[in-house]
């Protein structure tokens, strides 16, 4: 079994990795931002601290907002090219369509649930500041299940397509 799973590339099993690697780093940055604001509240209600240290230190989060806003834009589009080269070097025979569909759209369904449990832990009343700071990672979690319906359809396509072009 571990054979046969460490010999396919580019299969619906990449699709559910994509998904739980967004999910994860969403929650993981949605938290550690809220850590971040905080920090940064204390600091710029400590009257020890210079003002000159409070702007830095405000401006220091924003951009560490900003930038990992911007990785998660990244990370997701990588990943889907790391996904459809994989899937070009696997060479599936089309009768497994019917099985791949099946599976794509139980996958969509799971991609609604993930993304249901970010939406329900950005909507707490303690993260909703942060959550909105926090654009592309909204935006692409909010739409999971359509990003993972797109993956699915292309990786069909890459997988599926390659097997006519072998013969």
């Amino acid at each position: 079994m571990k054979k046969l799973l460490k010999s396919k590339k580019g299969s619906i099993v990449d699709i559910i990795f994509v998904m739980v690697v967004l999910l994860f780093f969403g929650m993981v940055v949605l938290v550690g931002s809220k850590i971040g604001t905080e920090v940064n509240d204390q600091i710029q209600s400590s009257s020890a601290i210079d003002a000159n240290t409070k702007v830095q230190a405000d401006r220091t989060l924003n951009n560490a907002t900003n930038s990992i806003d911007n990785t998660f834009l990244f990370l997701t589009i990588f990943i889907a090219i790391v996904i459809m080269v994989l899937a070009a070097l696997v060479r599936v025979h089309p009768i497994f369509i019917p099985i791949f569909f099946i599976a794509w759209i139980m996958l969509i369904f799971l991609a609604g649930i993930f993304s249901n449990i970010y939406q329900s832990m950005a909507a707490n009343t303690e993260l909703v500041a942060v959550s909105s700071d926090l654009l592309f990672i909204s935006t692409i979690l909010n739409a999971l299940p359509i990003i993972i319906g797109v993956f699915g359809i292309l990786l069909m396509t890459v997988m599926y397509k390659l097997w006519s072009a072998g013969q």
